[in-house]
């Protein structure tokens, strides 16, 4: 069946006794199918946790992808917590560095979404995990010979956000290609558990190694890391790899991609949620390391167990999204991240280093809920030649924020106290998502009745 996607769907059935669901906004051909078919599919389809590994491919990239994330999570707590060493404990030097290594994604990726749709994404790879194991090698070996000061870090940051601005689309993108259009929920699903295993045991053995030798050694190692994904990437056999077609050399071709999704108010809707939890929620490295040194008066080793707990949760999580076969509704996105919100809130109130702890594992849950449903939602729903494109702008809007959010969560952890970067954090994003949920019901003329019975439920509605 072909359909124009540049003209939008119909949004709602004209019947009136058949209501409208958010997650039924206009979407490309192939989602629309999908999303009609998802609960007959639920029913009727073999679910497997790890379906995507049956594919050679993504067996050797999740092995790769592995080893580096052990190494990246050691990075993100060694380089917060050099930081606060090399800044006499600032929450705004944090906060800039921060800001500073997320800042090339809000002004490079759409170029980075471009190249992936038009160029091989094996060797964008290549190019951009060597780019990132060199920056830290360099910023490891200014720490251990204890040359390393404030503005080194900030400087490497960005140039490690470089890197990152143009890997991400490249990486997001070739998931498809390495597990198959059919896996690409359960795929995006283990990519999370993939991830958060190695933030399981990347922050604690990054306290471990800062402990006992300097956090210089623990981004060194993190160097070392990026040799098992450029490995795993020259191990694959290409002609396995499950090419979209790329688009020819055009003009206005990120335009294009702004334009399909600002004609795709489902896809708008889940990028919008993405910025407000990108920008004010997902600041944890930031939070937990304030609240660890100065709410709670410990050491690096008792900061690096808070990112275990929380990877605890966070792996729960990204194992039951693995579960998924079909293209997560938008009603879900919103309600996982209006439930990490509330979560977030109760963390900044939380009395002790054991509470603070205790309350992590459900933080991560709701977090990679909400990540990998949105994530999902946006690859299931994205047309197959924009993917890198669309993908680009995703990542852009949920990471690229953090320019934003970082330093003003800094400024209010200096001047109100580290409790209140997550209380406000929380707070804005329950704002956001709010907000967002209005313009696109407003945009499309809708209405939302809750209903208490036969039980609690949105009904939403042409008005």
């Amino acid at each position: 069946m072909t359909v124009d996607t540049d003209r939008p769907t119909p949004l709602t059935d004209t019947r009136a006794d058949r209501p409208t669901d958010p997650a039924d906004l206009p979407d490309a051909a192939e989602a629309v199918v999908a999303d009609e078919r998802g609960a007959e599919e639920a029913g009727t389809k073999r679910r497997s946790m790890f379906a995507a590994l049956g594919q050679p491919n993504y067996r050797i990239y999740f092995a790769g992808a592995f080893v580096s994330n052990i190494g990246t999570w050691m990075q993100r707590v060694a380089q917060d917590w050099l930081v606060l060493e090399l800044s006499h404990g600032s929450a705004l030097a944090v906060g800039v560095t921060t800001g500073l290594q997320f800042l090339p994604m809000l002004l490079l990726s759409p170029y980075g979404g471009l190249i992936a749709d038009r160029f091989d994404k094996r060797r964008i790879l290549r190019v951009t995990q060597g780019w990132m194991a060199v920056c830290a090698a360099v910023l490891g070996l200014l720490a251990v010979t204890g040359v390393a000061q404030t503005w080194h870090v900030f400087v490497i940051a960005l140039a490690f956000g470089l890197g990152t601005a143009f890997d991400n689309p490249a990486r997001q993108a070739f998931v498809s290609e390495v597990a198959g259009g059919e896996h690409i929920a359960n795929a995006v699903g283990l990519n999370s558990a993939n991830f958060n295993a190695g933030r399981v045991i990347g922050p604690a053995l990054a306290g471990l190694v800062i402990a006992g030798f300097g956090s210089g050694w623990a981004i060194l190692s993190n160097a070392v890391t990026y040799g098992a994904m450029i490995l795993a990437l020259s191990l694959m056999n290409p002609a396995l790899l499950n090419r979209a077609e790329r688009p020819p050399r055009a003009k206005h071709q990120i335009r294009e991609g702004m334009s399909y999704i600002a004609h795709r108010s489902d896809l708008l809707l889940i990028l919008c949620v993405a910025f407000f939890v990108g920008t004010f929620g997902m600041n944890f490295q930031m939070t937990s390391a304030l609240m660890a040194q100065q709410e709670f008066h410990k050491g690096a080793a008792a900061y690096g167990i808070l990112g275990t707990f929380m990877a605890v949760g966070s792996l729960t999580g990204a194992l039951l999204a693995a579960r998924r076969q079909t293209r997560p509704r938008g009603r879900f996105v919103v309600i996982m991240a209006l439930a990490f919100a509330v979560v977030e809130i109760a963390a900044g109130l939380m009395p002790t280093y054991a509470t603070y702890a205790a309350i992590l594992p459900l933080l991560g849950l709701v977090a990679l809920l909400t990540l990998t449903a949105a994530n999902a939602s946006v690859q299931l729903g994205a047309a197959g030649h924009l993917r890198g494109r669309v993908m680009a702008l995703y990542m852009m809007v949920l990471m690229g924020g953090t320019p934003i959010g970082a330093p003003l969560l800094g400024w209010v952890g200096e001047v109100l106290g580290p409790r209140w970067t997550l209380i406000g954090g929380g707070g804005l994003t329950a704002l956001g998502v709010l907000a967002s949920v209005a313009f696109v019901l407003h945009r499309e003329h809708l209405k939302v009745r809750p209903h208490l019975h036969p039980h609690p439920n949105l009904e939403v509605k042409a008005a």
